[in-house]
């Protein structure tokens, strides 16, 4: 029988506090190790709950497939219906508050148990307006209940074997990528994701990498540990393909989070 840390204790002991739980389930570390946790250890009856969208990676989604048919999980396959909302096309500074509204009222239709978010304590100190829409639904957050940050995240990923995860870099939605007021479209989504998979070859394993969409044109931001030489080959090749695909290339550049919000 496996022994648990004090961290997977806490958490457990959250996720037993619920009777059953829906949990929104991104495809990113977070909410999958989240979801692993909660139906192979917790005695809560537990579902997931995954959005398919122009804004969701395919990466994403297929992690979520993979894992559910590994692991047997019972996921219920959603469109969130954002694209349908003029506020989030709009991309103000608050996209996110709109996104998850349309998110969390789409599972609330599918389901009646308590939805639950993967949220963590380093999220807190954000600015995320999703939080905001959460809280109006009465979204709860198991990892901020039980007093868990993102290291302890991937601590767990690690300790659980779960190579994947543990070496997934932080991943939020396609349209973060896009500079506030630029309306989010999606086959500017499309043409992000295609980069990001470019850029991701020449990068080392776990570096972040954002293809941001700016008024000035398509930038990319690397992690620190991105070698020169491979940012110079990054460039040329990015330069090509912007320009076949009639966008205007601007640089690479350091990575920045956040850096498509204007306060």
């Amino acid at each position: 029988m496996k022994a648990f840390s004090l961290q997977e204790t806490a958490l457990v002991s959250v996720l037993d506090g619920y009777d059953e739980i829906a949990i929104a389930v991104s495809g990113g570390v977070d909410s999958m190790v989240l979801a692993y946790i909660a139906h192979r250890y917790s005695c809560t009856k537990a579902v997931m709950l995954h959005a398919i969208s122009p804004a969701v990676p395919q990466a994403a989604t297929a992690r979520v497939k993979r894992y559910a048919g590994s692991e047997g999980w019972n996921v219920t396959w959603l469109d969130a219906g954002e694209f349908e909302d003029p506020n989030y096309r709009a991309n103000p500074v608050n996209r996110c508050y709109y996104c998850k509204s349309n998110l969390y009222d789409r599972i609330r239709g599918a389901t009646s148990s308590q939805i639950a978010s993967g949220t963590n304590t380093d999220d807190l100190g954000d600015f995320r307006p999703g939080l905001k829409a959460a809280s109006e639904r009465g979204v709860v957050h198991p990892y901020v209940e039980a007093g868990l940050g993102k290291a302890d995240i991937y601590r767990l990923a690690e300790g659980y074997r779960l190579t994947d995860l543990a070496e997934l870099p932080a991943q939020p939605c396609l349209a973060s990528r896009v500079e506030t007021g630029i309306s989010i479209q999606p086959d500017d989504l499309a043409f992000i994701e295609m980069m990001e998979g470019r850029a991701a070859s020449f990068a080392p394993v776990s570096t972040d990498i954002r293809c941001r969409t700016t008024l000035a044109g398509i930038v990319i931001e690397v992690g620190a540990e991105f070698p020169q030489p491979r940012r110079e080959a990054l460039a040329i090749d990015a330069a090509k393909l912007c320009a076949a695909y009639g966008r205007i290339f601007v640089g690479v550049r350091d990575y920045r989070r956040g850096s498509a919000f204007l306060r």
